[in-house]
């Protein structure tokens, strides 16, 4: 312990941080020098990690809430030497790694990609939900810890509630989170917008809680070190911070807590940058720089980590010697390599919804996939989760030997928490709600999206045949929702998430097939309410089903097809019956096309489209949400009937009579459709 080189760091850490801040003439300076301190000493005397190999999964991990105190944190790894002083110059900037908003990059230390506020404790909670669940099965070697960082503004955010539930309600003990809090956010005080006992609520959902001067090392190791003895609740250490801490004014009189030094460069306030970083101990001719005293001691820290690192590493070696056959499963969970996994066992109904298909190809994973962790929102009796469920148990205070979290009615934070454990590693996440409620879960679907994490969602009860329960649990526009995030690229070029709606109880199969091995991106599995006619097969439906991975097929072929007829989910079975119609009563030659993701049919080379939607030809699609759904495919010719409107509350079968969505009804549509194209 030594206080003057401490206070010279975090002096050092909020001069680098408002250097990029006002560099970059953007970012966020003020939390930056409040957190300073805790973050100085949580890296230099708590945090276990290996210099060397900064991904390595037995280390303790750091969630950042507050994604727009990347300035902090990049400032924190410049001194652990992750990231370089031309790195910290290019803040903000065109091709930097050091972007705005922090970005997940293990390999620097980052561990997730944070900014839209609440989410980022909530994937820590999900990493501690992971932790806990990866040590009921290999003891002893998942014992680390995951810290959080969050501001007011985390606290504020509603996803708040049900992290702070979860994390107390099941004791995540491994959980410890920093609430910087400083009175002060972007627009106003804390003050003006809430007078609530942040104390007493999370005490009141379970947790330790600690209140100190988050600016007092002494008081920050204490808070740290009961954190770390705490065996039954997570805990929130509120610390009291100053809100631009050190800086000046241009007379050198102190200048801080102002709301004005949240949000924009020091320069551009009341405050002198200059007198600031002189107060600092920077030199304001090259603020970039380290002070030479601290990188002589976090040389030495590195050095410390790296020991204590290989020290465990022996440890590890040590178990897995002893333990060859637990050590093999390990390594195949935390390489994301799935066990041989055979769906076309999965013995299915006939003529069942597909969220019954789901239910068994589940319970097949339930006694297969020994890492994996179904969540569902109070809804598993009804979305058929409980096909999981059924054959494992739900994860308790003291007890993760299950694999079933039930998240309440929560489906924010529920995939947020999905994100944390996929960031994690080692275990497969699956979370499930009705498909109208991915409304609530859309800011973390994003997050997954950009993170490219292999979330898979049981999105059920797909369409308006959700029947008596009405609008309101009738999605309408969520498919399209969900299918922009097919046209959407990540950073990595591919389409950012993969939206299956399969057209049967075997299609489902080969989608959670397809959703398995899915393991760059997140995977949306959009499934009925309703009973569906299974596809008929010329010889096995399972091996037929297979062409779905191409993104599309034909279920229905015929040589010299007058017209192609396509859709997903249940409105494929409809086109099939609709077509029986056509060629009987009107002798026409008719193809049926299942297009499972349009996203992934138009990744297929253009003769294979063309063979399954032929250009220049007859063509019609049939959806039950927006037309836009299906639009992508039709060509200049073509044609699609879908809903423009809410639903209604009435039974499935009446609204498939009224919309128009039967086999008679719809054959009507496509002779009109080929009347209008003669």
């Amino acid at each position: 312990m030594n206080k003057k080189i401490d206070n010279l760091a975090a002096d050092n850490i909020r001069a680098l941080a408002i250097s990029m801040v006002e560099k970059a003439n953007s970012g966020h300076p003020g939390g930056a020098m409040g957190g300073a301190d805790f973050l100085h000493i949580l890296y230099t005397e708590y945090l276990n990690f290996d210099p060397t190999e900064m991904d390595w999964s037995f280390r303790d991990r750091f969630f950042m809430d507050a994604g727009h105190l990347s300035a902090l944190m990049y400032a924190q790894y410049n001194l652990l030497g992750n990231y370089k002083k031309e790195d910290l110059q290019n803040f903000r900037q065109w091709g930097s790694i050091t972007p705005g908003h922090p970005e997940v990059d293990v390999l620097r230390g980052i561990e997730n990609t944070s900014g839209p506020l609440g989410q980022g404790h909530a994937m820590g909670v999900g990493a501690a939900i992971a932790a806990k669940f990866l040590d009921a099965r290999f003891t002893g070697l998942f014992e680390h810890k995951i810290y959080g960082f969050i501001t007011d503004g985390g606290v504020q955010e509603e996803i708040s509630q049900g992290v702070g539930r979860i994390a107390g309600h099941l004791g995540l003990n491994n959980f410890i989170m920093f609430y910087d809090s400083n009175d002060v956010q972007l627009s106003s005080m804390t003050d003006e917008v809430t007078s609530e006992d942040t104390a007493m609520k999370y005490e009141a959902w379970g947790w330790k809680v600690i209140t100190i001067d988050g600016h007092d090392h002494d008081q920050i190791r204490k808070a740290l070190n009961d954190a770390n003895a705490e065996t039954e609740k997570p805990t929130l250490i509120i610390g009291k911070t100053i809100m631009g801490k050190g800086c000046v004014l241009a007379n050198g009189d102190m200048y801080e807590g102002e709301c004005e030094l949240h949000g924009k460069p020091i320069g551009d306030t009341k405050a002198d940058f200059t007198k600031t970083l002189i107060n600092l101990g920077a030199n304001p001719e090259s603020s970039f720089d380290i002070f030479e005293e601290v990188q002589a001691h976090y040389a030495t820290v590195l050095a410390q980590k790296t020991e204590a690192a290989a020290k465990q590493k022996a440890k590890v070696a040590a178990w897995k010697t002893a333990n060859p056959a637990l050590a093999q499963k390990m390594d195949s969970f935390l390489s994301g390599v799935l066990p041989d996994l055979d769906l076309s066992q999965v013995v299915q109904k006939a003529n069942v919804a597909t969220r019954e298909a789901s239910s068994a190809v589940l319970g097949y994973l339930a006694e297969n996939l020994e890492n994996v962790i179904v969540s569902s929102a109070d809804l598993s009796n009804s979305d058929k989760t409980d096909g999981f469920l059924k054959k494992s148990s739900i994860l308790q205070k003291n007890d993760f030997s299950g694999a079933f979290l039930q998240a309440g009615v929560a489906e924010l934070t529920m995939t947020a928490i999905a994100n944390g454990i996929a960031l994690h590693g080692g275990v497969v996440p699956v979370v499930a709600t009705f498909f109208v409620f991915s409304d609530y879960m859309k800011p973390a679907i994003r997050l997954a999206a950009i993170q490219e994490l292999p979330v898979k969602y049981v999105l059920t009860h797909d369409s308006f045949r959700v029947g008596e329960d009405g609008p309101t649990h009738q999605p309408i526009e969520q498919e399209a929702q969900m299918r922009l995030m097919e046209k959407v690229k990540n950073h990595s070029g591919h389409q950012s998430l993969l939206a299956l709606r399969p057209a049967d109880a075997i299609e489902t199969s080969v989608a959670w097939d397809m959703a398995l091995k899915n393991t760059t991106t997140p995977t949306a599995l959009i499934l009925s309410r309703q009973n569906i006619k299974d596809i008929p097969a010329a010889s096995s439906r399972y091996q037929e089903a297979t062409e779905a991975k191409k993104g599309g097929y034909l279920v229905k072929s015929t040589p010299n097809a007058d017209i192609t007829l396509f859709a997903n989910g249940s409105e494929v079975s409809t086109l099939i019956g609709a077509a029986e119609i056509l060629e009987k009563e009107n002798n026409l030659k008719v193809n049926v096309a299942s297009i499972i993701s349009e996203g992934l049919f138009k990744q297929q080379s253009k003769e294979y489209q063309v063979s399954i939607i032929p250009k220049g030809k007859l063509v019609f699609g049939l959806t039950a949400g927006l037309p836009v759904n299906l639009e992508g495919l039709i060509g200049d010719s073509g044609k699609v009937i879908g809903l423009d409107h809410f639903g209604y509350s009435a039974p499935a079968s009446v609204l498939d009579q009224k919309f128009g969505f039967n086999p008679e009804s719809v054959s009507k549509e496509i002779l009109k459709y080929i009347e209008e194209s003669k």
